[in-house]
């Protein structure tokens, strides 16, 4: 779940906003705790990260397995990713892991000592995981918009080659811009 910076600022700020302007939460210090839930973010993705990196690094030990069973690199990638996520309690599916960041944001407000709480926590995961799943729809929009114009081109890309990925990204930078994210 790699948001972009500006995005993930975003929910940061409506996060603080809505949970202190509706009175469900007060901090002493809006910016710091604005950080503190950036940090949250950072710390997700760094996790996701990790992942990646240890299911890259046992398929790169289990590479004469993959070539003498013919399997497919993505294939296998999925399935060791997805036993892994189970063993270190990542949940993969964007909504999922945005369920997950939602609980880390509350336990965090729920263990600061600078944010005076006036909802109990199931009110204030509710608030927080709305506010996130406004973002993923956002994020989902881009995503689309940025396929579709690439299906618009006059020959066929095909996705995951070279190609396809430095379109995509020039595309996908080019949403975020125009969306002031970038």
């Amino acid at each position: 779940m790699k948001l972009p910076e500006r995005l993930v600022e975003r929910i940061a700020d409506r996060i603080v906003e809505e949970l202190t302007g509706e009175r469900i939460i007060e901090v002493d210090d809006p910016e710091l705790f604005k950080k503190k839930i950036i940090a949250v973010f950072k710390k997700a993705e760094e996790e996701e990260r990790l992942l990646d990196e240890k299911t890259k690094e046992i398929l790169r030990e289990k590479m004469n397995l993959l070539e003498e069973t013919d399997l497919d690199y993505r294939t296998a990638f999925r399935a060791v990713k997805t036993k892994l996520a189970e063993e270190m309690k990542i949940n993969v599916g964007r909504r999922e892991r945005m369920n997950q960041v939602a609980n880390m944001i509350r336990d965090l407000i729920m263990e600061d000592e600078s944010v005076e709480i006036y909802e109990d926590p199931p009110f204030i995961r509710r608030r927080i995981a709305q506010i996130l799943r406004d973002a993923v729809r956002e994020e989902e929009e881009i995503e689309r918009r940025v396929r579709e114009r690439i299906r618009q081109y006059s020959r066929n890309i095909l996705e995951g080659t070279p190609e396809w990925n430095l379109l995509y990204r020039r595309i996908y930078e080019d949403e975020l811009r125009q969306r002031g994210l970038a």
